[in-house]
């Protein structure tokens, strides 16, 4: 039985969902991954507190993230460099 993935294009890959631990951001991946980046990474994100970390929106297309509280926005490309 062959258990290969099927390799996806980076503009196939979209963030199906997030999770906000204390110190990172972890995005599920389409592809199977889950992919983590340190919140430190973003200025308006280290410094909010936890609702308005919860408060986030995927986008339609599943290319990134916003925070409408903090005026932040973060990429795919954040996760996965191409």
């Amino acid at each position: 039985m062959d258990t290969t993935a099927k390799k996806m294009t980076f503009e196939e890959l979209t963030i199906m969902d997030i999770r906000i631990s204390d110190e990172m951001l972890i995005a599920h991946i389409n592809d199977g991954r889950m992919v983590s980046i340190p919140i430190n990474w973003f200025p308006r994100l280290s410094n909010a507190n936890a609702d308005q970390l919860q408060n986030f929106e995927i986008s339609p297309g599943g290319y990134g993230v916003h925070w409408p509280d903090l005026d932040e926005d973060i990429s795919i490309k954040s996760f996965i460099k191409p």
